[in-house]
């Protein structure tokens, strides 16, 4: 049997995503707003830092890639959200740092 899916392992895997124009994961970024886990499905809900961010579709099926091929996982869903607005507020400490942000 495999291994039980985490919120940790789905993070873990998530943090290999990159915006191509910010040099920061997606996780870092505070991208990801939610993670649900029913059995071998994975939802996520997840935003960008504009709604005409030109890597959105990139970043969307690189995301669902990298969360589908955690152990375990048999579908990956992405659900992109507006609300609440992306703000650099909701980036983690060590990305607000190494883009100079207070």
């Amino acid at each position: 049997m495999g291994d039980t899916i985490t919120k940790e392992k789905v993070l873990e895997a998530l943090s290999q995503v990159y915006d191509p124009e910010i040099p920061i994961d997606i996780v870092n970024l505070g991208l990801v707003y939610d993670v649900d886990i029913s059995k071998d499905v994975v939802n996520l809900k997840m935003t960008m830092t504009s709604p005409g961010c030109p890597s959105a579709r990139d970043i969307i099926l690189e995301s669902q890639t990298v969360v589908s091929n955690v152990e375990g996982v048999k579908e990956a869903n992405i659900e992109i959200v507006w609300d609440p607005p992306w703000s650099p507020e909701k980036m983690s400490d060590e990305a607000k740092a190494s883009m100079g942000i207070d």
